[in-house]
């Protein structure tokens, strides 16, 4: 792939005694959405905290547009233009649905046309908007939590697990909202467990395995390769 917005190289990530990533070589394709899938327990969320910072790498080199960002801190990584969302949406309960957006957008004042844009994609966040995030269902809640991503223009945005959980209804305003982040030329690198989600918004597809990627290629091919999804993930998942 040419030019990726972000790479990994031999990524190495340890949580106390425990070996999670393994050597991971990943590219996120600029302008696109690249899926990263894979049985629980494999290594998937940690990637994601392992980029923003959350986790330190203890060997590789992660590189954002070619910058090596592996020993920033999270809020530089943050100022420098990647969004996360993460598996349990980072929300404060306490504040109110404006506090929390306004404290996401870190560039300054939130740009009144992209907010209108947020709303139009999540509708209850505008009749919330002066609620306590700690009042809201658990849908508006994750809905809060891609929105505070979403509040401004990223160059590459984590999103862990946006519908984990969630009723198909909410579900379908997840995908809908990200597809239209998708058309906007975003960059998006995205952990998913349901598939038909995965198979309508992932241009490519890396798989992990025990901490490390032990597959890549276009989405399109592993979604119509049951065979493949087999071996890769342990079941088919045609049927999801």
């Amino acid at each position: 792939m040419s030019d990726p917005i972000l790479r990994l190289e031999g990524v190495y990530t340890n949580i106390a005694q425990y070996h999670i990533l393994q050597g991971v070589e990943l590219e996120v394709p600029r302008g696109a959405v690249t899926m990263l899938l894979g049985r629980n327990g494999v290594g998937k969320t940690t990637t994601l905290r392992t980029i923003i910072g959350h986790w330190r790498a203890r060997q590789g080199r992660i590189l954002l547009d070619g910058q090596d960002i592996t020993q920033m801190p999270t809020p530089a990584i943050a100022r420098a233009g990647v969004g996360f969302v993460p598996e349990d949406m980072g929300i404060f309960a306490n504040l109110t649905v404006e506090e929390n957006m306004v404290l996401a957008a870190v560039s300054g004042p939130i740009d009144s046309a992209r907010l209108d844009w947020v709303f139009q994609a999540f509708p209850p966040l505008k009749t919330f908007w002066k609620s306590e995030a700690g009042n809201l269902s658990g849908g508006q809640k994750q809905m809060l939590s891609i929105a505070r991503a979403m509040v401004e223009e990223r160059r590459l945005y984590l999103i862990d697990e946006p519908t984990k959980g969630l009723a198909p209804a909410i579900v379908s305003t997840m995908a809908r909202a990200l597809r239209e982040l998708k058309a906007q030329g975003a960059s998006i690198l995205l952990v998913e467990q349901n598939f038909s989600v995965a198979r309508a918004l992932g241009d490519s597809a890396c798989v992990m395995d025990d901490g490390r990627i032990i597959w890549s290629g276009e989405m399109r091919e592993l979604a119509t390769d049951a065979a493949l999804q087999e071996r890769l993930m342990g079941l088919s998942m045609e049927a999801h």
